[in-house]
């Protein structure tokens, strides 16, 4: 489908459900907002890390999602690879093909 495109999917998702629930959502945003900012690791290091989780956990929309902030916290292409690879050395042959949406990210987006 495209990362941009499941980027946008995501976001609308995460629309409908503050409109659904909005004290859900705005709670989860609100723990997201604290946990994603820096403190001891950089937000982009957190990132990088949650692009290898994504992959992990087999999530093209956490992906998408996570490499368009990590290109916006300033990762580069090396950087967020590298967070791939580190997934694919945990996750085996599936986090590979997963990473594949990493590579499609990276060319929509960088």
């Amino acid at each position: 489908m495209g990362a941009k495109k499941e980027l946008e999917r995501a976001q609308d998702w995460m629309k409908t459900f503050g409109e659904h629930s909005p004290d859900s959502m705005k709670n989860f945003q609100r723990l997201m907002g604290a946990v994603e900012k820096d403190k001891v690791l950089s937000a982009k290091t957190k990132e990088l890390m949650a692009i290898a989780i994504s992959i992990t956990q087999q999530c093209e929309w956490c992906i998408a999602f996570h490499v368009n902030n990590a290109l916006e916290e300033g990762a580069t292409e090396d950087e967020i690879m590298e967070a791939a690879w580190v997934a694919v050395l945990m996750g085996g042959g599936p986090a590979l093909m997963h990473a594949g949406l990493v590579l499609e990210a990276l060319d929509e987006m960088a």
